[in-house]
């Protein structure tokens, strides 16, 4: 029995020209070989499965070979080619930089590098993965990067070129190497299916280069499990089936019943859906990419964004027409949110239904109106709205009535509006002139408040309030003086001894005072125990002087001075949990109880 090869090994390129979907990079490197206008470092850098490896391999091959065509490929028939080939050449040398990325192992590199070539003109030094070197490595690498013998080259390969450091990237000539497209990496499988015999439908290799997202080596994977999977045998049903995808035709059928608000029919066809094992998320994101392609087809200069398999393109478009775009961009919104708040859900199957739902009743609640060949917003209001108003009670006391003998400035054309009255023989306003407003027959408009002489705010409430309340006025604060904080100090320290707590008042008596500034003092102590006496006390003690002192920011540092060293009790020193340890080793008992009993703690 023959081993067997994966596809992705069997099938990779030997050349330039079988290189897929990457020319840019192919031509240039040909031209630079026939030119002799070689680099002496290369940066290889893109997605994985896209060549990067494979165009090194190309390149160190064709460059060493003795009889290379005339477009700068090798003939693969020399002894140089033939040895590369079978992989016993000793110009090649590549280095995993995943496992090998410490300082020794690129110093073993540059010692090789010394070496002349014994057989060929170049050696050659692919190192792969190299954004995974460490710091120490791309340094001790510099130098000899950046003056390499003239038969030495270096072909640096990367998936994350941010990785890697500025001074490695300019000493390097970087390919930036791009995503295979669908349709190459269809027909490079078409190529292979046609070399090994198999039957199998175009629409299922769309499906296949669909789902390697641009990655050959993924696609050459899938195949090869798909024919495994199948016996020979590539269908669209079974690639579905073993890649885990939901058929176009159940996303249709879900647009359907939306679009007829058929909540039930959405509700069944997502339970048939999820009794064939695809998981809700699978559902939102298939839904979501359905929805998205409806979007590109609604214009035609979006429609070559539109991937899909063969046959399908005409569906989209006619369905897309008869959608609103409307819905499609909140469905597209809807499903989005649903999608990222999916995780967090401890219902996911309820948390899709409530989706289905919105999305089935979503074009009720966005219909749209025209006004005037104009689109509009349903339930919009162009004319004025009516709006509820309360009376505001006056403070000022009522205007005094106007006098009949005061002349009338006579309205220009409405009654209703105010009349403005001055006193006789004054006409300079400045001078003293009063005005006031007296009101007509016609009622006030709503909301307007009377005039009058002003009062404070102080005055309007006792006004109003009268004896059901008490206003006290805020008391200005004392300022803090050592004499009536010595004051405060001693008075505190009788209130101590009245509670019979003889070890606090020794403390606060020996403790000195020192004012930092208005609002906040020193208190200074020669020992730990003292300081944990006043800070016992210490919220009493604060709530007591901004009392006294009418200030609620007074606060105030306990500090320990440096002084002889302090014999502190033990039961002082020890935490709850080392109390009970201490006692637990001279009294093993307590520490049986405990178990026994399934005690918990509390320290």
């Amino acid at each position: 029995m023959d081993n067997f090869i994966v596809s992705a090994r069997k099938y990779r390129p030997q050349n330039f020209n079988t290189v897929v979907g990457q020319q840019h990079i192919t031509t240039t490197l040909k031209n630079a070989i026939r030119n002799n206008q070689l680099a002496h470092a290369f940066l290889f850098c893109g997605p994985r499965g896209v060549g990067k490896t494979t165009c090194a391999r190309i390149l160190a091959k064709t460059i060493n070979c003795t009889n290379q065509t005339a477009d700068g490929e090798a003939c693969n028939t020399c002894n140089s080619c033939v040895s590369f080939d079978a992989g016993t050449s000793m110009n090649i040398h590549e280095l995993d930089a995943a496992s090998n990325n410490s300082v020794d192992d690129i110093r073993a590199l540059v010692e090789q590098v010394r070496f002349a070539p014994q057989a060929g003109k170049y050696k050659v030094y692919i190192v792969d993965e190299v954004h995974m070197l460490s710091s120490s490595a791309f340094n001790a690498f510099l130098k000899t990067l950046e003056e390499p013998p003239p038969y030495a080259i270096f072909i640096l390969a990367t998936t994350e070129k941010h990785k890697i450091l500025p001074t490695i990237l300019s000493r390097c000539q970087i390919f930036d190497f791009k995503r295979i497209t669908n349709n190459d990496t269809v027909e490079h499988l078409q190529e292979i299916v046609d070399k090994e015999k198999i039957n199998a439908e175009k629409a299922a290799l769309q499906v296949i280069a669909q789902k390697s997202e641009g990655c050959m080596r993924d696609s050459l994977s899938i195949l090869d499990k798909i024919v495994s999977f199948t016996n020979g045998t590539v269908t669209y049903q079974n690639t579905l089936e073993h890649l885990n995808i939901l058929d176009e035709d159940y996303f249709f059928q879900l647009l359907d019943c939306m679009q007829k608000q058929d909540m039930a029919g959405a509700m069944l066809l997502f339970d048939q859906i999820n009794r064939k094992g695809f998981e809700g998320d699978l559902v939102l994101n298939g839904f979501a990419e359905f929805i998205r392609n409806l979007l590109v087809c609604k214009d035609a200069k979006s429609a070559s964004l539109l991937e899909v398999v063969e046959g399908m393109q005409a569906k989209y478009v006619q369905v897309a027409g008869q959608t609103s775009l409307s819905y499609l961009v909140s469905a597209l919104n809807i499903l989005n949110d649903t999608e990222v708040n999916y995780k967090m859900a401890r219902n996911k199957r309820l948390h899709v239904e409530l989706a289905l739902i919105k999305l089935s009743f979503l074009q009720q609640a966005i219909e749209l109106t025209t006004d005037k060949g104009t689109v509009v917003k349903k339930k919009r209001l162009d004319g004025p709205i009516a709006f509820k108003t309360k009376m505001i009670q006056s403070l000022a006391p009522p205007a005094p009535p106007v006098s009949s003998r005061q002349p009338a400035v006579k309205p220009a054309s409405n009654a209703s509006q105010p009349i403005i009255n001055a006193e006789p023989g004054n006409t300079n306003t400045s001078a003293g002139a009063k005005l006031f407003v007296a009101q007509t027959a016609a009622p006030a408009p709503v909301g307007t408040i009377k005039t009058g002489p002003k009062k404070s705010l102080l005055e309007a409430l006792k006004e109003k309030a009268g004896s059901n309340y008490q206003i006290e006025e805020v008391k200005e604060a004392m300022p803090l003086t050592e004499e009536s904080l010595r004051a405060f100090w001693d008075a505190y320290i009788v209130q101590l001894e009245q509670q019979l707590k003889h070890s606090a008042v020794g403390t606060f008596r020996i403790a000195s005072l020192e004012i930092e500034s208005d609002i906040h003092f020193t208190v200074r102590v020669s020992a730990v125990t003292a300081q944990k006496f006043i800070e016992s006390e210490k919220m009493v003690l604060i709530d007591q002087l901004q009392t006294q002192f009418n200030n609620r920011a007074i606060n105030f540092t306990i500090l320990v001075e440096e002084g002889e060293r302090e014999d502190v009790p033990l039961h002082m020193r020890l935490n709850s949990k080392q109390k009970f340890e201490r006692i637990a080793e001279q009294y093993p008992l307590v520490r049986e109880l405990r178990d026994k009993l399934r005690l918990e703690i509390d320290y």
